[in-house]
């Protein structure tokens, strides 16, 4: 056990977490290495809200052009 690999990951304090990796993997069972973690497969939840519909990128696109193009304005004017 005091052999093993350590998990290496950066805890809260920013120190590296010195869990036993998981077997075949370089993390512990906190940090990845547990069957199962992470986030779901191709983040359905990311899609919940409709924020990532071509529509809604378009239109954060086209707010983004034109904030751009006021605050150049802006500078213009100064």
């Amino acid at each position: 056990m005091h052999e093993s690999p350590r998990c290496g990951a950066k805890t809260r304090r920013g120190n590296a977490c010195r869990a036993p990796a998981v077997r075949g993997k370089s993390r512990c069972r906190m940090h990845g290495g547990a069957e199962g973690s992470g986030a779901p497969k191709k983040n359905r939840n990311a899609r919940k809200l409709g924020l990532f519909t071509k529509e809604a990128v378009a239109e954060r696109r086209q707010v983004r052009v034109m904030l751009d193009e006021a605050r150049k304005l802006l500078r213009e004017l100064k």
